[in-house]
C-alpha cells in the first residue's frame, strides 16, 4: 500500500473531509488528445486523476522532497506532527504547484526523460542564479548525496516531464478551486 493524495473539500465540515468530485478533474482525460505522443505514465496519472480526482504519489516523494527541499511534502507530515489531519491546504497546494512548474520549465533543455542527474542539473542551474548560491549548492550535494545508496548508486527514476507537468495541474487546480489534499495512506 502507498500514499494517496486525495482532492477534498475545504475547510472540513464536520469529523470528515469530503472528496472532490471526479468530475472536478474530468478534463485530465482530454491530456492525451492534447499532446499526442504522451508518454504512458503521464497518460495512466492523467487518466487516474480524471477517473478518481486522487494522484498515487508514493512513486513522487523523494523527487517532491528535493525540489521542495523540505521532507514528507506530499504525506502532510507537518500537520500530522502537530496531532492535525495530514491536510495540504490550498495554499501548501499552490506552493507544491508552483515548485514543480518551475521544475518542468527549467528542464524543457533536457527534453522528456527526468532523471536523478536532470533534476541534479536543473536545481544546480536555478540555484546558481540566486543568492547564497555557494551554501545552498552545498545544501543541494547533500541532499543529493543522501538519496545515494551505500554503493554511490542515485535512485532509479523514471519520470517524464509530461507526467510531472500533470502532476503540477493536479495541484494547481486543487489550489485554484480551493481544494485540500489528503494524505491517505
Amino acid at each position: 500500500m502507498g500514499l494517496d493524495n486525495v482532492a477534498v473539500q475545504w475547510p472540513r465540515t464536520g469529523r470528515f473531509y469530503e472528496p472532490v468530485a471526479p468530475a472536478e478533474f474530468v478534463d485530465f482525460a482530454t491530456v492525451e488528445q492534447q499532446v499526442p505522443k504522451i508518454a504512458g505514465p503521464a497518460a495512466a496519472l492523467a487518466e487516474h486523476v480524471a477517473e478518481t480526482g486522487t494522484v498515487r504519489a508514493t512513486g513522487y516523494t523523494e523527487l517532491v522532497d528535493l525540489l521542495l527541499g523540505l521532507n514528507g511534502v506530499l504525506y502532510a507530515t507537518d500537520a500530522s506532527a502537530e496531532d492535525e489531519d495530514p491536510v495540504i491546504d490550498p495554499d501548501g497546494c499552490a506552493w507544491i504547484a508552483g515548485g514543480l512548474e518551475r521544475f518542468v520549465a527549467g528542464h524543457q533543455e533536457y527534453g522528456e526523460e527526468v532523471t536523478f542527474d536532470t533534476v541534479a542539473d536543473v536545481m544546480r542551474k536555478a540555484i546558481s542564479a540566486g543568492r547564497l548560491a555557494d551554501q545552498q549548492l552545498r545544501w543541494l550535494d547533500g541532499r543529493l548525496g543522501a538519496l545515494r545508496d551505500e554503493d554511490g548508486t542515485p535512485p532509479n527514476w523514471t519520470f517524464t516531464l509530461t507526467e510531472l507537468a500533470v502532476l503540477a495541474s493536479f495541484y494547481r487546480r486543487c489550489a485554484d478551486r480551493g481544494f485540500a489534499v489528503y494524505a491517505d495512506f
